[in-house]
């Protein structure tokens, strides 16, 4: 029988094969109360399981090989995150006061913590909870006996380019189990756009969906799938008539892709002359192989919060310090905009920050600068190690979340401090290192003009500042229709913040997801945009948008549909401007 399911494509593309389903240990796992005399010994299976894990994610890390950077930065954190004494103390701990099994203790801590980073704003950081929930599958694996996941060779018949994996969650270690079989794609029940699984699908260059909910359930070995990584569809069972149909749409793609890897050195430039800088957004210090192989002109946004997480004690200076310096020797020279940590206080940066200063609501709470400037030794620490790391290559400097002028004041009071305690060491660094703010605040948006006299540069964040303005949390299923990068309000926010760096003669760049969207790339330049950051593998899709374009026939179509009101026919017309018709725009 075929039917389709729906859910999150988070890399583009089409593959075709047979389903392989991939056992997982469960986390519903049995409340069992122990004896006393048998506590100590339970407490040693648990250690003696996270030690076996520890030693398979050394022995993935160390075969690594040809596989994607990302794939040993995620194994990295993976290490780090079972190293935490929340998850590999703590459930020590509720064994001994509560005489309970080792599978049961870990999952109750293992909530505690999920529960944590999803209340975290940060799309991206509140994703993490699934590298905590794989890293504690794999030590239940441990725990009830069941340790690996099937390989291929348990499924005969089924060649490993065909094989498209169906789990109900896949961490970047399983992934690595099956990385000699080149296997087609993957869907998942659970995940987000910004979790490591998504990450390393686009990372990988493979079709991939996420968020089915029900697919391993309902999904039989050796089923004949489609997926439609772009459109986030899933066909199960197709007909000959539509089996046809998307073996053909498969061939057209790939032979986009060929294309589009062909202007990997060339310039992204308009057809009426105009440079535009494509740059690209990263994680970790690993994701700059990624941005070489694009032909991006630099990191536009390079996002320090992964040295933040799974820890119990706050990262050194000299930590830090070797992070920025490996993805700055890497740049090789091209510009890199370093952001200082955007956390908030919903997620515990060490054990001294005080319960009361948790607070419901974390998205309007003590988070990004506000948080770092009330807690000014951890921001001279990050601050001091950017700025070391400066005399390497060419580093900027970007704030998250300013919405007044006294922060940005403060925010500069605190670099200058930095500098000078440098100077006083004789610790050289870049005297003229420029400061951007981003714009993802409406306030920011509005009076942008603060930013623009005490600024280098401004980036505009657009996925935090369309959430604000609609008061929409994209991540809400029951209200992510209503997240709308084309609101009339959202583009007269954009507009007048690039219009008004455009007259104070002051840098700005995009980096939201919008800056990704080819569909909005003609949109984005006729509003004025010069400079865009995304994904690396967004780069080539956006640069061919680019190269198709001719700014001086596209600004004065998109003044007219800043003139609208509606996002019905706001839509209409970008679909109108994206109908390429050589020299002609309609």
């Amino acid at each position: 029988m075929s039917f389709t399911l729906h859910g999150l494509g988070v890399s583009g593309g089409i593959a075709i094969g047979q389903a392989h389903l991939i056992s997982q240990a469960t986390l519903e796992v049995s409340h069992m109360v122990i004896a006393p005399r048998l506590v100590e010994k339970e407490i040693a299976r648990f250690e003696a399981a996270i030690t076996r894990v520890r030693e398979e994610f050394a022995t993935m890390k160390n075969s690594v090989g040809n596989s994607p950077a990302d794939i040993g930065a995620f194994i990295d954190l993976h290490m780090m995150l079972l190293s935490d004494p929340e998850l590999s103390e703590v459930p020590k701990q509720i064994i001994r006061e509560r005489r309970c099994n080792a599978e049961w203790a870990l999952v109750q801590q293992m909530e505690v913590l999920v529960a944590q980073f999803e209340q975290i704003d940060d799309v991206y950081l509140r994703e993490r909870s699934y590298d905590v929930r794989q890293v504690v599958e794999r030590v239940v694996r441990e725990l009830v006996g069941r340790p690996t996941n099937p390989s291929f060779k348990s499924v005969k018949g089924i060649k490993g380019e065909n094989v498209i994996l169906v789990a109900h969650d896949l961490s970047p270690s399983d992934v690595m189990a099956f990385k000699d079989q080149h296997f087609a794609s993957f869907v998942t029940d659970v995940g987000g756009a910004t979790s490591h699984t998504a990450i390393l699908a686009r990372g990988m260059g493979i079709p991939a969906i996420l968020g089915l909910h029900n697919a391993r359930q309902l999904i039989r070995d050796k089923e004949t799938l489609i997926v439609d990584g772009t459109r986030g569809v899933l066909i199960v069972n197709p007909d000959v008539r539509v089996l046809e149909e998307y073996e053909l749409k498969k061939g057209q793609f790939e032979l986009e892709r060929s294309k589009l890897r062909l202007l990997k050195t060339a310039r992204a430039t308009t057809l009426d002359k105009v440079k535009i800088d494509l740059l690209a957004n990263i994680e970790e210090p690993e994701d700059v192989e990624a941005v070489l192989e694009s032909g991006a002109d630099g990191v536009g946004l390079f996002r320090t919060e992964f040295i933040f997480l799974g820890r119990g004690d706050m990262p050194s200076e000299d930590e830090q310090f070797e992070a920025y310096r490996k993805a700055v020797k890497g740049m090789d020279g091209r510009p890199i905009t370093i952001r200082t940590f955007d956390l908030g206080n919903d997620k515990n940066l060490h054990s001294d920050i005080d319960e009361d200063r948790r607070r419901d609501n974390p998205a309007l709470g003590l988070r990004s600068i506000r948080l770092s400037l009330s807690e000014p030794k951890t921001f001279q620490a990050q601050l001091r190690a950017i700025l070391r790391v400066s005399k390497l290559g060419k580093v900027k400097i970007l704030i998250p979340m300013m919405s007044h002028a006294h922060q940005i004041d403060q925010t500069l009071a605190a670099l200058e401090q930095a500098k000078s305690s440098l100077r006083g060491e004789r610790v050289a660094f870049d005297e003229n290192i420029e400061i951007g703010g981003m714009i993802e605040v409406p306030a920011a948006a509005l009076a942008v003009g603060m930013f623009l006299r005490r600024l280098h540069f401004v980036s505009i964040g657009t996925n935090d500042l369309i959430q604000y303005t609609l008061a929409i949390d994209r991540s809400d299923e029951q209200v992510a229709y209503l997240y709308d990068p084309l609101h009339p309000a959202v583009l007269m926010l954009l507009s007048h913040v690039i219009s008004s760096a455009e007259k104070a003669n002051i840098p700005v760049s995009m980096c939201g997801e919008m800056a990704g969207d080819p569909a909005l790339t003609r949109l984005l330049l006729g509003m004025g945009l010069r400079q865009f950051s995304m994904y690396p593998a967004q780069i080539p899709a956006v640069k061919q948008r680019v190269k198709q374009s001719d700014i001086s026939l596209l600004t004065p179509v998109v003044r007219r549909m800043l003139r609208m009101e509606e996002s019905g026919r706001l839509q209409e017309q970008l679909e109108r401007l994206n109908a390429f018709v050589p020299g002609v725009y309609v």
